[in-house]
């Protein structure tokens, strides 16, 4: 799908901002593989409402900071 959502993410910033979190704690803290977390980063899909929302709570951050959406004004 390639840049195919127009939700954008800043989730690799902000795990190395958090002491280079690694993929695979940051999957480990919202319940989802590994694989998820790298499709995401990637901008291969947009998360669900909950998984955002459990990737802003892993990253002690808003869900504001963590993704953008890069669609219509």
């Amino acid at each position: 799908m390639g840049n195919g959502t127009p939700v954008t993410n800043a989730i690799r910033r902000l795990r190395f901002e958090r002491g280079e979190m690694t993929q695979q704690a940051l999957a480990d803290a919202c319940g989802v593989t590994r694989q998820t977390v790298i499709a995401l980063e990637a901008g291969r899909y947009a998360p669900s409402l909950e998984l955002a929302f459990r990737i802003a709570h892993a990253l002690e951050v808003r869900i504001e900071e963590v993704f953008q959406w890069a669609g219509e004004s």
